[in-house]
């Protein structure tokens, strides 16, 4: 005569078992977010004290394309340019700016020159900077001496053409040619520009025929050509020429307006704003 008595005591058992189980994973899944929140909320306090007081040269400005693709844009003046090798992720590097060049573990595989200096090693060292690794590739140099930006394809830093060998950087990457449609598909394959058609977030830089230089990352998935198009498409100025620069989760950003992480790896190269710390 107890079994009729004991089912529905069993029923609730389990009934408030799962209802436990269900309050505490709510519980867990809350006190998580909570933690997530507290990390950023600290990750975004620590980045604006590590900025706090840096000079503010470069005008920020973001732009979609009418393909979809997302830019995020620093335009600086040339000699304002430092590219500098520091092998953190950016957002824990105190200066402004954006990825650079190619690279393998610690060995940086595109130009990086200031000053006729490699900025990874010495001069003439693998992996130092001094050396587009393996192709001629697109390089942008800036001629502090001429005052004029041009993108040359050299595989080493003993190419490239400046006026004063005391005054100038030269950052390496793959041509764009926005200035030559016919050309650029070509010029990207022989200078080897890795993962063209694949998407990836990408990054480059592009000057103008006025001298200003925009310092560019998209977060947007991409192909090569869909990320050219929208440079072509978002960047202002006339006259525009640039270069590829590492992508994927090396495409990232720092300013005070947005900051982008990729995919947090190290990078071996900045191309950073003066003042940086």
């Amino acid at each position: 005569m107890s079994a009729p008595t004991e089912a529905p005591a069993h029923k609730w058992r389990q009934l408030w078992q799962r209802r436990r189980w269900q309050l505490g994973s709510a519980l867990l899944v809350l006190l998580v977010l909570l933690i997530v929140l507290a990390a950023t909320l600290l990750n975004k306090q620590a980045h604006q004290e590590a900025f706090s007081g840096l000079p503010h040269r470069y005008e920020y400005l973001e732009a979609e394309s009418p393909g979809k693709v997302q830019l995020h844009m620093l335009a600086v003046s040339p000699g304002d340019v430092v590219l500098r090798a520091d092998g953190l992720p950016l957002r824990q590097i105190a200066a402004y700016g954006i990825n650079g060049g190619f690279f393998y573990g610690t060995d940086l595989l595109s130009v990086a020159v200031m000053n006729d200096v490699p900025v990874n090693g010495d001069k003439g060292a693998y992996g130092s900077g001094w050396f587009n690794a393996k192709y001629a590739r697109g390089t942008m140099v800036w001629d502090g001496a001429a005052g004029r930006l041009s993108v040359q394809t050299v595989s080493s830093g003993d190419e490239l053409e400046v006026t004063d060998r005391s005054r100038y950087w030269a950052q390496g990457g793959i041509s764009m040619n926005l200035q030559h449609e016919e050309l650029w598909k070509a010029a990207s394959q022989a200078e080897h520009l890795p993962f063209a058609d694949e998407q990836r977030m990408r990054s480059g830089l592009v000057y103008d025929s006025d001298g200003k230089l925009w310092l560019i990352v998209t977060p947007t998935l991409c192909t090569a050509e869909a990320f050219r198009q929208a440079v072509l498409d978002a960047v202002p100025g006339e006259g525009r020429e640039g270069i590829f620069l590492d992508g994927d989760g090396s495409s990232q950003l720092n300013a005070d307006e947005a900051v982008l992480t990729g995919d947090s790896r190290p990078v071996v190269q900045m191309i950073s704003v003066a003042g940086g710390k």
